[in-house]
């Protein structure tokens, strides 16, 4: 299977730091109605896309959360030369900072760079530290009295990077959760075109802030209440130079992973075999998925109804994860969305009492 690598492109594209997610939002909104991918589309108070596709059943209720946000920054001051100090908006290496453009979503979009003190310039001592968030600044080669007039405190700032195809992968920033994004449109894109009906009533849910916490998800999951949560996102492939077996957690061209835990969830036992399952009779390829440090909108899919759901999760693996060189592998995406489309389908049948 080929992926619609224009869609996916125009998704990873669009900005949408945490809390800041109108533009991607407006995207899938588009995507949804121009598709009539479900059957009642709405948005939540805090932001989330609702989209409910009616299944056989309406005794229960299927839930996959993909989150819409990507990790970004938010300006908290401009000095008196034009430069712009920031917080991160999720986790950032700092590292990964250096010699990056940026785009500040002031009263226009800005392009800037991330600056730090030159190299040549820095002490032994400096030169063997490892940089810190502070140590950057955003310059928009501006005069100080047009940035002040363009930009304000509180303005979201996302990182600039083009995709690009590299043999069967494709490379930008924002896959992290963009491409999960991508398998939930997709998903109730091959829904439509089947046959096929989910078992039950089936919410596919792009969620807000999950970077700083997995907020919309936690929001979303205490009003649908779900019996079944399928979380979706990307993970870790260490699987490059220097990797041990036992820290690669998952490998491009591996095959959708099957999520068996990661630090905010030990994902339900009976959903793990469930999606094994599925993927082996569907043909599927697929990959385990234990996940040491991380968590993702499983765990308020999990945890946020009285009682709790079956909950499990389907992840892309992802190399180089929160830079703007994240890879994953076409085929891998595309698994993704034959197991999420095959998993909403069969979930009715399966025996949930043991």
């Amino acid at each position: 299977m080929t992926i619609n690598v224009q869609l996916l492109e125009r998704i990873c594209k669009a900005p949408g730091a945490p809390g800041f997610e109108k533009e991607i939002r407006n995207l899938v909104l588009a995507e949804l109605k121009k598709g009539k991918l479900a059957d009642e589309v709405r948005i939540d108070a805090m932001g989330n896309v609702v989209a409910l596709k009616k299944g056989k059943s309406d005794k229960k209720k299927i839930m996959a959360a993909a989150h819409m946000d990507e990790i970004g920054f938010i300006v908290t001051h401009i000095d008196d030369q034009g430069f712009i100090r920031f917080n991160p908006l999720g986790g950032f290496d700092p590292k990964t900072l250096s010699a990056q453009r940026v785009i500040v979503h002031g009263k226009k979009d800005l392009v800037g760079v991330m600056g730090a003190k030159p190299i040549h310039i820095m002490s032994p001592e400096e030169r063997t530290k490892a940089p810190k968030l502070e140590d950057f600044f955003i310059d928009l080669g501006l005069p100080a009295k047009e940035v002040k007039k363009l930009v304000e405190i509180g303005n979201p700032v996302t990182r600039e990077r083009e995709l690009i195809e590299m043999g069967e992968c494709v490379n930008v920033k924002s896959l992290d959760n963009r491409a999960s994004v991508f398998v939930l449109l997709e998903a109730l894109k091959k829904l439509k075109k089947s046959r096929r009906k989910p078992s039950f009533d089936f919410y596919g849910v792009f969620t807000v802030q999950e970077e700083v916490g997995l907020r919309g998800a936690h929001a979303s999951a205490l009003e649908i209440q779900p019996d079944f949560g399928l979380g979706l996102d990307t993970t870790i492939a260490f699987d490059t130079p220097g990797a041990q077996p036992q820290e690669r957690v998952t490998s491009l061209n591996g095959g959708a992973a099957i999520k068996i835990m990661d630090s905010s969830t030990i994902c339900d036992y009976r959903m793990v075999e469930f999606l094994k399952s599925t993927a082996k009779k569907e043909k599927i390829k697929w990959q385990p998925e234990i996940l040491k440090a991380g968590g993702t909108d499983t765990a308020g899919l999990q945890r946020m109804s009285p009682g709790g759901s079956i909950a499990g999760a389907i992840s892309i693996p992802t190399r180089n994860i929160h830079q703007v060189i994240e890879m994953c592998h076409q085929k891998d995406i595309a698994a993704c969305i034959d197991l999420l489309t095959a998993s909403v389908c069969e979930i009715g049948d399966w025996d949930w009492s043991h």
